[in-house]
């Protein structure tokens, strides 16, 4: 089944690994195969992997994007991921966690990105000033 992809003027996305970027008017790209597609706003630079979350979200982003599983980034996934499920007690999010690791395990690295994005929106509704995620 195609992608299809609609782009702002100036929007970027990675694509197989290449920094692609729209030029001055809205376009439509249409990708006939499977391909390794994330949009500017779903990327995420190491130093911004700054909670326990993020850093869940990004060596899964970047097993996404790897045509190489020699890096050492499931090994990452892997510890971040105990980590946080350690010290989380929602069973809504360890269940999610759960999944995310299935997904990752089976190379289903976009569905675990969309939920890692469910980890970090509990995390940050936790750490907000009356987050309390764990009443859920």
């Amino acid at each position: 089944m195609p992608l299809k992809l609609s782009l702002k003027p100036g929007e970027r996305f990675v694509l197989n690994g290449a920094v692609v970027e729209n030029g001055d008017r809205r376009a439509t790209l249409i990708l006939q195969n499977k391909a390794s597609v994330l949009r500017e706003k779903d990327i995420m630079q190491e130093h911004e992997a700054d909670t326990p979350a993020k850093r869940i979200y990004f060596p899964v982003m970047m097993m996404y994007l790897s045509s190489s599983s020699q890096d050492g980034l499931y090994d990452a996934f892997v510890l971040r991921m105990t980590e946080f499920m350690n010290v989380i007690k929602n069973p809504d999010v360890l269940t999610d966690c759960v999944t995310v690791s299935r997904e990752v395990m089976s190379g289903e690295y976009y569905k675990a990105l969309l939920r890692c994005r469910k980890l970090i929106a509990y995390e940050k509704e936790l750490m907000s000033p009356d987050g309390d995620g764990d009443k859920k």
